[in-house]
């Protein structure tokens, strides 16, 4: 993603960051579940949401170390 939109999303609440998080993880499940049964035109699409799913996850962490 840009980075314009990482600036947006670290503005957002920690609950609307968690359900971002809980929808590209899902989304990422059903790409390799996809991909294992018949191979995807583009394979880069898991390795993007694989880094996606990580900075959702370094957001959420810095939120709760900033509250604490």
């Amino acid at each position: 993603m840009k980075a314009k939109i990482w600036q947006e999303m670290k503005n957002l609440s920690a609950t609307e960051l968690e359900a971002k998080l809980r929808e590209s993880e899902e989304k990422l499940f059903r790409l390799k579940f996809k991909h294992t049964t018949t191979p995807l035109k583009n394979p880069l699409e898991i390795r993007s949401l694989r880094k996606v799913v990580a900075k959702l996850k370094t957001l959420i962490k810095q939120q709760s170390v900033k509250k604490a």
